[in-house]
């Protein structure tokens, strides 16, 4: 029995042991196994941890991409729009500009400077300008060519001013002598044609692609026209075919100017005179003085109220010694009011 009991308490220590050997090695595993765990969740953690820095690096980029990615547009488009609005200025300015230019087409300078004037003064100014205009017109009929051409030479402004007058007083005529000799010599064949007086060279400026026009006058209102006293023309004897005097004969020694108009002009060559008929009390007379200066009448036109036109033939030079008689002509005077 004691044996037994030995033997079973021995039995019971063995068992004892097993199980707490058991227990030893269950607590082992399980340290291993919450140890493994452990392990698992904190790798998955600092994968997380990994990951979402990724993410945030990566998201960071994008932002930054973006931000220069619009940056930039915005900077095209206001480029863009920059350049839009400085294109619709230009053509805006050249509109405007040759809209301009439209409204106000390009004008001959004039010596006179501009003005704002009222009505009042304005027609004070038209008056003042007609007594300059008969004071000028008077100067030129009552001195010789030479002092004529002294005095628009010292001031040229004279000129512009006369010319200004005689254009408005040309507006009213009913026809216009220059008129009738362009005509006349669209109708021939090319010639050398002398303008003496020529004022502003519109027989040049409408004849003068057929013919050869030389135009002289005081001063050289254009290109056109060689600046000269008429009574002394820088043209060769015997050159040019026709010679016109318009409206032309206006200094006391006009019979120098006839005298020109010998020596220029060719055997055969004409002369062509338009005058205000007022001016020659006696026609006959006139035709007479003319003819001893080397001339025959050819044809004489009395049907027009206030010009007549006589054509001339040159026959032969003019006489060596000169007559004067400047009652033949009176000075083309406007009544002062």
């Amino acid at each position: 029995m004691k044996q037994t009991a030995n033997n079973l308490a021995a039995a019971g220590d063995d068992g004892s042991k097993s199980a707490i050997s058991k227990t030893v090695d269950l607590s082992k595993v399980k340290r291993k196994s919450t140890n493994s765990q452990a392990q698992q969740r904190l790798k998955k953690v600092k994968e997380m941890l990994v990951a979402k820095r990724l993410q945030e690096k990566n998201q960071k980029l994008a932002s930054t991409e973006s931000d220069n990615n619009t940056g930039a547009g915005a900077s095209q488009i206001q480029d863009q729009d920059q350049k839009q609005r400085q294109k619709q200025n230009q053509q805006q300015q050249h509109q405007n500009k040759s809209q301009s230019q439209l409204k106000k087409p390009a004008q001959k300078p004039s010596l006179t400077p501009p003005n704002k004037l009222s009505a009042l003064q304005q027609k004070m100014q038209q008056k003042l300008k007609g007594a300059r205009f008969r004071w000028i017109n008077e100067a030129l009929y009552t001195t010789t060519g030479d002092k004529a051409f002294e005095m628009v030479q010292g001031d040229p402004s004279i000129f512009e001013e006369y010319h200004q007058g005689f254009t408005a007083q040309v507006e009213k005529w009913p026809v216009n002598p220059v008129d009738m000799f362009i005509k006349q010599l669209q109708a021939q064949d090319p010639l050398v044609v002398a303008d003496m007086g020529c004022g502003e060279a519109r027989l040049a400026a409408t004849v003068g692609a057929v013919h050869t026009v030389h135009s002289f006058d005081l001063v050289a209102y254009n290109d056109l026209i060689t600046p000269c006293n008429v009574a002394d023309v820088p043209l060769a004897d015997g050159t040019a075919d026709v010679v016109i005097f318009c409206l032309a004969l206006m200094g006391t020694d006009f019979l120098k100017f006839i005298r020109e108009a010998n020596r220029i002009l060719r055997t055969g060559g004409e002369l062509k005179i338009a005058e205000v008929v007022s001016r020659i009390s006696d026609v006959d007379a006139f035709v007479a003085e003319l003819e001893g200066q080397g001339f025959k009448l050819k044809h004489k036109d009395a049907k027009n109220k206030m010009f007549i036109m006589l054509d001339f033939v040159k026959v032969r030079a003019s006489p060596a010694k000169l007559t004067a008689n400047p009652g033949l002509l009176k000075p083309c005077i406007y009544k002062r009011r």
